[in-house]
This record gives C-alpha cells, sequence and structure tokens, in this order.
C-alpha cells in the first residue's frame, strides 16, 4: 500500500442555497466551485491520484466543469452523505492507497499547506481533522428564545479535507452503513479511531448560500490580484482541401489550411496569449514544429497545456477574446459552437469566451482568400 488520494464529493444538491444548479457547479472567479477545490488537490505534490463522487444527473455539467483534468471516470453517489463516500472509498480501494483526503467539493479554497497539514499528522495518528476553535459565544436557543449559554472551550469548527489510513476509514464507512453520521470524523469516531485535530484555515470556507458564494468571489480577487494580459496572433494559407479547422469547430470551406498541426489558427491565437500572459514563451517553444509528434494535431492539447500552466501556478483565467479575420469561410453560423468548445478546453464560463470575425475589406492576404489569420487576448489572475 503507498501513496495519498483525494475523495472529493460532489454528490450534494446543496438545498439551502437555492436554484437549479448544484452550488459546487456555480460560477466561482472564471472557473466553477468544484473546479477550484479539484485544482487545489491536482497541484498538490503529495496528491498521488483525486477521485470525485458525483449525482448520476450531474455528468454532464461535471464534464464541462472538469474539461482539461486528468481523472478517472467520477462515481455516482448514493442517497446520503455517507453513501457517497463509502461508494467512493470503495471505487479507490483497488488502487490500494495508504492514505484517504476526503473533500467536501463545495470547499473551493483548500490552501497546500493545510492539505501538507492533515498529511502529516497521518504519520502520527489514523485520522486527522481540520478545524478551528470556536471564538464567538454560544447560545442555546429554544421557540426563539435564548436559553442559555453554551461554554465553548474546547469546541472547534470542522473543516475538510479530513485525513485518514485508508483501510480503517474504508472499514468504518462499511460498519456505519445506514446511521447517516454527519462527517467521517463522526464515522471514524463510532468506530472507536481516534482523530487529532489540526489547524485549519479561515480562507477554507464551505459554499453553502449565496452570501458565502460572494465572499469567496471577494476572497479569490483579493487572492489573485496579479492580474495579467497576454496577445496572440497566428496565421495560416489556404491550400488543398474542403474545409478547415476554427477554434476547434470543423468548418467547410472551398480549401483547406496549410499547417503542421490542424493549423488551428483561433486556437493557436488564443495558446499564444494565454502563454504570454504568464511570460511562458510561445507556442512553437512547448510545441515545436520541427517535431514530427505534433504533425497533424489537435490543437486543443495545445491550449489546455497553456490553462494547465496557469492552473499549476495556483491562476485562472478571466477572460478569452478572440478575433478571426478572414473573407471566407463565414464564422457567424459557427460562433457559439466555438465558444462552447473552447469552454470546453478551458473549463472557464462561457460569458468570458469572446469569439468575433471580421475581413480587410478584400485588403492584403486575406482579402485575397489567400489565407486565415486570428489575434487573441487572454486575461489571466495569479496569485500576489
Amino acid at each position: 500500500m503507498s501513496g495519498t488520494y483525494a475523495l472529493i464529493l460532489a454528490a450534494g444538491r446543496g438545498s439551502r442555497f437555492g436554484g437549479t444548479l448544484p452550488k459546487q457547479y456555480l460560477p466561482l472567479g472564471g472557473a466553477v466551485v468544484l473546479r477550484h477545490a479539484v485544482d487545489a488537490f491536482a497541484r498538490h505534490p503529495r496528491i498521488d491520484g483525486i477521485q470525485v463522487v458525483i449525482r448520476p444527473e450531474d455528468r454532464n455539467v461535471y464534464d464541462h466543469a472538469l474539461a482539461g483534468i486528468d481523472l478517472p471516470p467520477p462515481v455516482l453517489g448514493g442517497a446520503e452523505r455517507q453513501d457517497s463516500v463509502r461508494l467512493g472509498l470503495e471505487a479507490l480501494a483497488p488502487r490500494k492507497p495508504a492514505r484517504v483526503l476526503i473533500h467536501d467539493g463545495a470547499r473551493p479554497f483548500a490552501a497546500a499547506a493545510l492539505i501538507g497539514r492533515v498529511i502529516d499528522a497521518l504519520d502520527r495518528a489514523p485520522a486527522a481533522i481540520p478545524g478551528l476553535p470556536v471564538g464567538d459565544t454560544i447560545k442555546r436557543v429554544a421557540d426563539g428564545v435564548i436559553t442559555g449559554t453554551v461554554d465553548r472551550s474546547g469546541l472547534w469548527r470542522v473543516q475538510t479535507p479530513q485525513g485518514f489510513h485508508f483501510d480503517a476509514i474504508l472499514a468504518a464507512h462499511r460498519a456505519a452503513a445506514g446511521l447517516a453520521l454527519t462527517d467521517d470524523a463522526a464515522v471514524a469516531e463510532a468506530a472507536g479511531i481516534a482523530p487529532v485535530m489540526v489547524a485549519g484555515h479561515e480562507g477554507n470556507l464551505k459554499i453553502t448560500t449565496m452570501d458565502d458564494l460572494a465572499a469567496a468571489e471577494r476572497l479569490l480577487a483579493a487572492r489573485s490580484a496579479d492580474i495579467r494580459v497576454g496577445q496572440g496572433f497566428d496565421v495560416h494559407p489556404f491550400g488543398p482541401g474542403d474545409g478547415l479547422m476554427i477554434c476547434g469547430v470543423w468548418v467547410p470551406h472551398n480549401a483547406g489550411v496549410v499547417g503542421h498541426s490542424d493549423a488551428d489558427v483561433g486556437l493557436h491565437a488564443l495558446t499564444d496569449a494565454v502563454l504570454g500572459a504568464i511570460g511562458a514563451g510561445d507556442i512553437g517553444m512547448h510545441f515545436p514544429p520541427s517535431d514530427p509528434q505534433w504533425k497533424g494535431a489537435s490543437s486543443d492539447r495545445f491550449l489546455a497545456h497553456a490553462v494547465g500552466l496557469v492552473r499549476a501556478r495556483g491562476g485562472s483565467i478571466a477572460q478569452l477574446d478572440v478575433t478571426i479575420i478572414c473573407e471566407r469561410p463565414k464564422i457567424g453560423p459557427h460562433r457559439a459552437a466555438m465558444v462552447e468548445r473552447i469552454v470546453g478546453i478551458t473549463g472557464i464560463a462561457a460569458d468570458r469566451v469572446s469569439v468575433k470575425a471580421t475581413t480587410t475589406e478584400k485588403l492584403g492576404f486575406t482579402g485575397r482568400g489567400e489565407g486565415i489569420a486570428a489575434q487573441a487576448v487572454a486575461t489571466v489572475r495569479l496569485p500576489l
């Protein structure tokens, strides 16, 4: 047995939040809440794998939200949270992990240091729970009337990720099936496992209400105040063929394009814009045209790579704007599909993607129908 895995729960409905979309799929800073939660573990060097648990009816929105992250297929959860955790643990069992960190997908800001503290504590205890001591005065209330004051000494507010020795928590969940305990620490306690408490983090908030989501937006803006802008430009000549890829969409045309990959000017320009925003060179440095492995390659791989570099630095894509420059083919009929494809590659919200088109009024090589060009701008947020 070896390795530490993260089990992320996204099977809840969030009845207190309201609305038709589960809270873990609501937009937050250019992505969705769940994406931020998963990214925190995907970036951590001590996490060996991630398994997400979802509701069956959320599969489409899940695939959209987590596009571009290399994850195993999600596990379908059960009626109660405890059922979902057990099903997720059973799915992880064949990998024989030594430790597992169980995290709520509605907590988007699990800091790397917090994850590290939980893992470190598992070297000295079978379970480790992050939390914060209760600082407010606590009152007991009945029918709207205060009936007493609760002694807050020794009281802690519990957070996730909660860490466990894998075999022990799996056995505990199997034994506790049907009890509907409130968290995994309670499951461990019921099995006679004594967790240790480690310091949590105030920024590790859980999205439960609209006010929580607004607070998360403010926190994300404060944490990602290094705003970068990059630009990209690409051009390809027309050649033999019956169509071309533009922004990840096949567009029929009376010509093709000449290029080493699939020659998608839209995605190439966007890739250079994202790379430029983080000072990471250009597309040719990462995917040299002299390398035969990129001959005919799909350009979605290039853009996904650039976005992955941003996320590896703890950043996010705030906006993507690309303009296609050509007389033909017409872009308008395909614009919505192009936006959808870019969203699928990057995982950002559709209202943060703009695809436009223009001509050069029949001037120059594009005006003469000799080729196609694109220019793009990317806005990126990075931690200070």
